[in-house]
């Protein structure tokens, strides 16, 4: 659940102990797990004014007893002043909406400006693999525990769908992979060590593309067996690079397996699951689904719930069946970024699941009566009595549906604290 309830402006040097606030920054640019929290210690204040803020929010009525007081807007129990105008309901549901609106886009905002600045780093990084190896290794193992602190602070944390992927398709590609990598093991209870070495080898699981030339950097279907051989090259050569990083053991196997099946058909060692590390075994499922997402040709993609269903009609011998599983349970039958028709006949856009309860999720909802840029999130789960009928391809959608849903042509995905939402 979220955090609710007003906050206020106040000066970096005016915070205290026992104090919640809200860093409106960078989700790199400061070092604790969650952008909202308590403040628990002496250090952790002289840390948030080292950032160089001058002011943070501050929301008094999750903060302890003894915070300094402030003067807060009028509540429900309160009996107004005399002279003091009262809202009327029309007007209060009318600023409910625009908040309820303004902290919707607010938490997108934020995803996005943390998956640009991860994709970012991982560009970054990735160019100093060759030159700098072990300033490379650094780099990656760093955002690795970054986004590894943050999962591990959060409870129940929500899988949202960016509107559009940021940076070069390469480190979107990376940082995709890594983030719902990273989820799986979370979800299979990894410890942290191996958390760590799994963001490190999906987020690095490519990096043997560097040294092939661009035209076989893409399986194709019309390579020829010696631009495919080329082009399954990239295993060893990123096993080579990870050897120069130093890299760990765990994190070297996810490069080095990540193409292998579970029924030995996949390359470069034609190994069957007996011999995958679950780390492996979790970045080759999920490096496929991106793939069939965020394939190199657009014209090929596939929805997010298409690539799902054939995962699991074509892939139950190349995938481990628990992690094939687990993977359709986390990120729900209709990940984010499908085209669905609800069972009032609505059309709606899955905007967000709850990693732990997909079953209902969050949904973007086509309604000509609100102009799509004040179109509200709704959370399924909160509507019993509204479901999901059938996916659909957004080409399927009448013009007017598509123009207004906007189904991205390019799938990215973010994690953010679970939070409520409004029912329909």
């Amino acid at each position: 659940m979220g955090i609710a309830g007003s906050t206020v402006q106040i000066e970096v040097e005016a915070l205290r102990v026992g104090m919640f606030i809200h860093l409106d920054v960078g989700w790199m640019a400061h070092p604790f797990p969650l952008s909202s929290f308590k403040i628990a210690s002496v250090e952790q204040i002289d840390t948030i004014r080292g950032l160089g803020l001058k002011c943070v929010r501050w929301s008094p009525e999750h903060s302890d007893p003894d915070a300094p007081p402030v003067t807060l807007s009028l509540t429900a129990h309160q009996v107004p002043p005399l002279g003091v105008q009262v809202e009327i309901p029309e007007a209060a549901a009318r600023r409910e909406r625009r908040e309820a609106l303004a902290s919707q886009r607010a938490a997108l905002n934020l995803c996005e400006r943390q998956f640009g600045e991860a994709t970012r780093e991982c560009r970054q990084l990735t160019d100093l693999v060759t030159a700098q190896p072990a300033v490379a290794s650094e780099r990656a193992q760093a955002l690795s525990r970054t986004f590894v602190d943050k999962m591990l602070g959060s409870h129940e944390l929500c899988i949202r769908l960016l509107n559009e992927g940021a940076g070069d398709k390469a480190s979107a590609h990376a940082v995709n992979v890594t983030i719902i990598s990273l989820l799986m093991g979370r979800a299979f209870g990894f410890g942290e060590a191996d958390l760590l070495d799994l963001g490190v080898g999906s987020m690095l699981h490519d990096i043997g593309k560097l040294d092939l030339p661009d035209r076989v950097r893409h399986r194709e279907d019309h390579f020829s067996a010696a631009e495919a051989k080329f082009y399954e090259d990239h295993v060893t050569l990123g096993v080579a690079h990870a050897r120069s990083m130093m890299l760990s053991a765990g994190a070297t196997l996810v490069i080095a397996q990540h193409h292998e099946h579970s029924d030995g058909s996949g390359f470069p060692l034609h190994i069957g699951s007996d011999k995958m590390t679950p780390s492996a075994a979790i970045v080759a499922l999920v490096n496929r689904y991106d793939n069939l997402c965020n394939p190199h040709i657009p014209s090929t993609a596939l929805t997010p719930h298409e690539a799902l269903s054939l995962l699991f009609a074509q892939g139950k011998n190349k995938f481990d069946a628990a992690i094939l599983g687990a993977f359709i349970r986390m990120m729900g039958v209709y990940p984010p970024g499908s085209v669905v028709q609800l069972t009032d006949d609505r059309y709606a856009l899955v905007v967000g699941v709850n990693s732990s309860r997909p079953l209902k999720p969050r949904v973007l909802v086509h309604d000509p009566k609100v102009p799509s840029d004040e179109a509200l999130i709704v959370d399924l789960e909160s509507a019993p009595n509204l479901g999901i009928r059938r996916s659909l391809k957004p080409l399927a959608l009448p013009r007017a549906v598509l123009d207004y849903l906007s189904p991205r042509p390019r799938v990215a995905y973010f994690f953010e604290p679970a939070r409520e939402l409004a029912a329909a």
